[in-house]
């Protein structure tokens, strides 16, 4: 006689082990959220299906709701995840309508992070983990029913059941109730929130682009104000108002600003400085690249998107009417970019048009420094025509590790092998990322060098013929930064000439290298037409 090795576990266990399996994954994701277990201890859905699976019969029907139950709750479970990454590090819920096509994103990032192999599989495993604890509450829930004929166990499904269901309400009656959860009502809720205000986007939008300026090409003397100067619009990758004003980083950024003031007093460089609001923040960059060229307000995917679809001009065709070559440098755009044909570049450098031969460092494609010399010496030197170029800035781009020193000898760059020896420097991510106070101090570092090769460039390249806007494209995430901070970005013009610097003191930008403080921050999307007008003459001359 076979004996029997493993017995299985009785039923009160099984409901036990159902009701914290479908708990945990409804739940910990808000435990993240919260650094905290809690304040949510109990899933009330997660109560109700147990004590549901309870009561029901032994059938082939109750088995399939079973398995179809467990993938649900796991997949909610898998929702409530990207629920909890999205708050972090965009600083809002999740849009299943709008963030589905970032999965692609999120994957490429975490392999950029973590390297491609062991960023795949994490990847693997966390689909492998997933797929088994849905199984495994299949398994759990369909072998819950209550042995015929026996009274008891139906009487403490009911009671189990009742209980669920009268804590629902209760939950928003007592004030002890925050402990009591319905995570999985609340995300379903929020998401069809979302797909109705989605629906009327599309309207919305379409009544905005009618009424906001869009054709400037007829303007006499469009642009004019530039004198043929060279306009090079760059944006830094997270760089935030937080970086110069949370007392965790100003330590680290205020005195590079400062440096880079007295390197530009030195050089006979003039520097203003604003701010402006982004429309996102911790990511999804080119919401604020789309913003400032088009002069519409893109806070997510569906607008800038419905952008992409029309026929509206941007800042790059006033450029180009006003007689300037365009062109984009884009070193983080690693795959096809048809936006960028949209927006109508004349050029378009993306990672696999630039020549460059040094090390990629984890996420970052190339350091900002071989960025601007590529700027410099690859596009600038190649055409006499007065140039408009959007330069896409991204050494200060999580995992802020390694952080590399600004080079002297500028002539040294060439195709960017000088960096090998940087291609192993400092913490991995991995190990940089399992300590929030180090993340955050290597966040400052970055953007720190950031600045430091902005203001080098400036001070060697930015002449007569030249105007350098840099500005961040973001807020870092909330990670960062807290939740609670706003979506402003500082905003740097720089140049030799006052008259190029003017308009922009007009506008409420102060000298120096800190933004003024305002009540009322300007947005992003108000930059296009404040600047077309500003800087062409015949606008200039016709208002009151």
């Amino acid at each position: 006689m076979t004996r029997k090795i493993w017995k299985r576990p009785g039923r009160s266990a099984r409901a036990i082990a159902t009701l914290v399996l479908a708990n945990s994954f409804l739940l910990i994701p808000i435990w993240i959220l919260n650094r905290d277990f809690g304040p949510h201890v109990l899933a009330l859905e997660a109560a109700i299906l147990t004590a549901a699976f309870l009561l029901l019969p032994r059938s082939r029907w109750t088995e399939a709701a079973a398995w179809l139950c467990g993938l649900l709750v796991i997949t909610l479970g898998v929702l409530q995840l990207g629920d909890t990454t999205a708050r972090m590090s965009l600083a809002r819920p999740l849009n299943l309508y709008l963030d589905v096509q970032l999965v692609s994103a999120v994957a490429d990032l975490l392999r950029g992070t973590l390297g491609t192999v062991i960023g795949t599989l994490v990847l693997v495993g966390a689909a492998i983990a997933a797929i088994a604890a849905a199984i495994l509450l299949g398994y759990l829930l369909s072998t819950l029913h209550p042995e015929r004929g026996n009274r008891r166990q139906w009487i403490v499904g009911v009671a189990a059941l009742v209980t669920a269901l009268v804590a629902v309400p209760a939950r928003w009656i007592h004030p002890s109730g925050v402990a009591l959860a319905l995570p999985a009502v609340q995300l379903t809720r929020e998401q069809v929130r979302h797909v109705a205000s989605m629906m009327k986007e599309n309207e919305r939008f379409g009544a905005e682009m009618a009424v906001a300026p869009d054709h400037y090409a007829d303007m006499p003397g469009l642009l004019a104000g530039l004198d043929g100067r060279d306009l090079i619009l760059a944006f830094v990758e997270s760089y935030g108002m937080s970086a110069i004003d949370d007392e965790r980083y100003a330590p680290t950024i205020r005195p590079r600003l400062d440096s880079m003031l007295q390197a530009f007093d030195s050089a006979g460089l003039l520097i203003a400085t604003g701010q402006l609001v982004a429309p996102s923040q911790g990511g999804m960059s080119w919401l604020g690249h789309g913003s400032l060229l088009s002069g519409l307000w893109l806070e997510n995917q569906l607008r800038y998107d419905l952008l992409l679809a029309s026929d509206r001009q941007t800042l790059v065709d006033d450029f180009e009417a006003a007689g300037y070559r365009t062109a984009a440098l884009m070193p983080a755009i690693t795959m096809a970019w048809p936006e960028g044909d949209r927006f109508g570049y004349e050029r378009i450098h993306a990672w696999e048009d630039i020549d460059y031969a040094g090390p990629s460092l984890n996420w970052v494609t190339m350091p900002d420094q071989f960025t601007w010399s590529y700027l410099e010496n690859t596009i600038r030197r190649t055409d006499d025509r007065p140039l408009f170029a959007e330069v896409g800035l991204i050494s200060s781009h999580a995992p802020w590790t390694p952080v590399l020193p600004v080079l002297d000898d500028w002539d040294s760059i060439g195709n960017g092998e000088v960096f090998d020896s940087f291609a192993d420097m400092g913490e991995t991510p991995e190990e940089l990322w399992r300590h929030g106070d180090r993340v955050r101090e290597h966040y400052a570092l970055a953007v720190g060098y950031a600045i430091d090769a902005m203001a080098s460039y400036a001070v060697r390249y930015v002449d007569d013929t030249t105007v350098l806007i840099a500005l961040g494209d973001h807020q870092p995430a909330p990670l960062i930064t807290g939740e609670d901070a706003s979506r402003a970005v500082p905003v740097h013009v720089i140049g030799r000439d006052p008259e190029v610097l003017a308009p922009f003191m007009e506008w409420g930008f102060a000298p120096g290298v800190i933004p003024p403080a305002l009540d009322d921050v300007r947005r992003m999307d108000t930059f296009r037409d404040w600047f077309v007008n500003a800087f062409t003459p015949s606008a200039v001359q016709d208002r009151p």
